[in-house]
């Protein structure tokens, strides 16, 4: 997201925050999903809603009048708060409330003291789907309906994941909005860290890390980056030795084979 979008996530992560504890996340999410939904197959509603010359009572009007009896209050609420704030494009205006809905989700797994598993089990599915290309065709499938991959998502994880990871993985598997899987997975460990208000680092190395090191790392990468930062580590060979760590859109590539691949950039 851009500058006037990110603000505007912050604030309705606020909003969200503020809601009765007594609120169903889990039919909120459903709402927001379905919102979002209504959103990319109407671009002209969207950008109506986006639009920053529409006061926000009257663009908060236009989504009550539409969503009202359809969607729960706090749903129609939240969604109203959404088109009164500044988006960068109208798109992300849709982001925004599909990222709010996995962040329901989230919550609700912070709620039974689940965040962790959560956490952790979208990572090493995000690593599956890496290593089983049949499998990642399959959850890919276009030919087959959304139920037909809700259903294999289901069958894999039933029993295995928490509800919360199988219902995380099952929206971005039926509804990848444009998305690779793997861009839907990094996005719902994401939001996920963000409701522990902490980043996700990928860290790859040869051989693997001991507890001790891990702790060094990201007590290095939290004094770094001024907020909590959880590892998600992986054995990698190809990386010779040292360290390769993702943040986000950042990259610090501390590997012999990154300092060669450097190397050959520069004689070429």
């Amino acid at each position: 997201m851009q500058g006037a979008s990110r603000t505007s996530m912050v604030g309705l992560r606020e909003r969200f925050d503020r809601l009765p504890a007594a609120t169903d996340l889990n039919r909120l999410a459903d709402d927001l999903f379905a919102v979002v939904r209504v959103l990319d197959e109407n671009h002209t509603l969207r950008r109506a809603l986006a639009d920053p010359a529409t006061s926000a009572d009257n663009k908060g009007a236009l989504v009550h009048g539409l969503f009202d009896g359809k969607i729960g209050t706090e749903s129609a609420d939240l969604v109203a708060a959404a088109a009164g704030l500044r988006w960068s494009t109208s798109a992300e205006l849709a982001d925004g409330l599909e990222q709010l809905g996995m962040y329901a989700i989230a919550a609700s797994a912070e709620g039974g003291s689940r965040l962790d598993d959560v956490e952790d089990e979208l990572f090493r599915f995000g690593r599956i789907v890496e290593r089983e290309p049949q499998l990642r065709s399959a959850l890919t499938d276009r030919a087959a309906s959304p139920d037909a991959r809700n259903g294999l998502v289901n069958d894999l994880l039933n029993g295995k994941a928490t509800a919360e990871t199988v219902r995380l993985v099952g929206e971005v598997v039926t509804h990848p909005r444009g998305r690779s899987l793997e861009r839907g997975l990094d996005l719902c460990g994401q939001v996920v860290a963000q409701r522990r208000q902490r980043l996700v680092a990928l860290v790859r190395s040869a051989v693997p890390l001991t507890e001790q090191q891990k702790g060094r790392l990201a007590a290095a990468l939290t004094a770094q980056y001024g907020h909590e930062v959880h590892l998600n580590t992986e054995v990698d060979p190809k990386v010779v030795g040292g360290l390769s760590v993702h943040v986000g859109d950042d990259v610090i590539d501390g590997t012999v084979a990154g300092r060669l691949e450097d190397v050959r950039r520069r004689l070429g």
